[in-house]
């Protein structure tokens, strides 16, 4: 099982940040990556995610994937493997009580999200924008206790 969610997050991962229009070419993209499956694998792959197809400005189709907020298109895609062993965490800055973390495009509503649910008694909640969060600290937190805090999420390092 670990090796489908494996492919299908790099399915995403390729869709998100390269414009194909046939199967055949997602399964060499597949296969740069170190995934060897059929073409009737691929094609369950692809219904699983609900991938369509789209026009593009110059009027080709490529697929797409439904609107997650995860996997907006990029314009600059890094090695899918690297992307897949990244967080999406860019920087953090702090203003008064105010931290803002700075994500890779369409990352900040799930890491929003993982700061939320890990109940940290440091946070008094947070807003998520696109590639930005909002985190605000309660009274008495400084920065060091706050980054500490964020640490323990898991795969966070801040």
């Amino acid at each position: 099982m670990k090796q489908k969610n494996d492919r299908l997050e790099a399915l995403r991962l390729i869709i998100s940040s390269q414009q194909l229009g046939s199967q055949d070419e997602l399964l060499t993209a597949l296969k740069r990556e170190g995934f060897k499956l059929t073409q009737a694998t691929l094609s369950r792959d692809l219904k699983q995610l609900k991938v369509a197809k789209a026009a593009t400005m110059a009027g080709t189709y490529v697929y797409v994937l439904p609107n997650e907020t995860m996997y907006h298109r990029v314009s600059t895609p890094a090695n899918i493997r690297a992307m897949m062993n990244e967080v999406g965490y860019m920087s953090i800055n702090f203003s008064g009580n105010i931290c803002v973390i700075k994500t890779r495009p369409g990352y900040a509503s799930s890491i929003a999200y993982n700061i939320d649910h890990a109940n940290l008694e440091e946070v008094l909640g947070t807003v998520a924008g696109y590639d930005s969060i909002f985190v605000v600290m309660k009274e008495g937190i400084t920065k060091n206790d706050l980054i500490s805090a964020l640490n323990t999420i898991n795969k966070m390092k801040f």
